[in-house]
């Protein structure tokens, strides 16, 4: 996607915080300008069980928020329920925006069931699932495809290959099911914490250098959640750290849980900015915009009618 036309001016139903991002992109970009041109560059946002009716106004990419983890999908083993993915994937579609797979395998919201089987079966299990996303979703355009493994590695692990020789062969493992099953989708290494920590920031790239020796990663997710106090010139530099890969970087679950506004529009003005005029930054996902409906209370950009 070489231009984003990002609908940032209008009359708009707002009633609170909208005036965050519209003060934010006004001041580096013309209202409703083609912001991205000649650059990929999205800025997306969640969808959930349904579609807000305000999406296509504010966003052009979609993250499904729970819908596409596998403990979502196959609750119950080989019972696939893919309504609420089908929904947030054919929005996208539908709308030309770029869909992200969130995601394959991760230590959290996985199927309770997998922790009873074998580990022949768990391995059988996690391919399964990886290939049957891929057969239904052919044109994904973006997958999550480990989230977290710094922080939270999954309970089978050890399935997929344990720490092996690379000291990551389970996450390589998931990469090159991915690749095999999903080849027309880049894939992305998923991971909070990082860009505030220059020791997180080392380690990620470790793991980062290993995916990309063996051409299995096509792009960094870097998760905005916890940014709010952050250093402007560690976020920055840290940034750069990651730019260094010769990989793009997708800044994923980007929000800022401050309940005052005036707070929360200084803090946007210092890092959005930072974030999307980076050249290697090609994306930027919200975590979230209305209120009542999201994961951080006080962290939704838009309260729309």
């Amino acid at each position: 996607m070489k231009e984003c036309n990002l609908k940032f001016a209008g009359n708009y139903y707002i009633i609170r915080i909208v005036s965050v991002i519209v003060m934010v992109w006004s001041t580096w970009f013309p209202a409703s300008a083609q912001m991205a041109k000649d650059k990929c560059s999205f800025f997306g946002n969640i969808i959930a069980s349904s579609v807000p009716s305000s999406f296509a106004t504010y966003w052009n990419q979609v993250t499904p928020e729970n819908s596409g983890k596998w403990g979502s999908v196959e609750k119950t083993r080989d019972n696939m329920q893919w309504n609420d993915l089908d929904i947030a994937y054919n929005y996208a579609k539908n709308n030309g925006f770029p869909f992200k797979q969130h995601n394959f395998v991760w230590g959290q919201q996985q199927p309770q069931w997998i922790t009873t089987l074998t580990q022949n079966e768990q391995k059988e299990e996690v391919e399964e699932w990886i290939r049957l996303y891929g057969e239904k979703y052919p044109e994904t355009a973006f997958i999550d495809v480990v989230n977290e493994p710094l922080h939270a590695p999954p309970s089978y692990k050890e399935a997929l290959g344990g720490n092996g020789t690379t000291g990551w062969d389970w996450v390589v493992w998931t990469f090159e099911k991915a690749r095999y099953y999903c080849p027309n989708a880049k894939l992305i290494l998923n991971e909070y914490g990082v860009l505030n920590s220059n020791s997180a920031t080392d380690n990620y790239i470790y793991i980062i250098n290993i995916l990309k020796d063996r051409g299995l990663i096509d792009g960094i997710g870097e998760q905005g959640h916890g940014f709010e106090y952050a250093d402007t010139s560690t976020l920055h530099a840290n940034l750069n750290k990651l730019a260094a890969t010769g990989l793009p970087v997708y800044l994923s679950e980007y929000d800022v849980n401050v309940v005052n506004d005036e707070e929360q529009l200084a803090i946007c003005q210092k890092q959005i900015p930072l974030f999307w005029t980076h050249p290697s930054v090609q994306g930027i996902t919200l975590w979230g915009y209305i209120q009542g409906q999201i994961w951080k209370t006080n962290a939704y950009r838009l309260y729309v009618k």
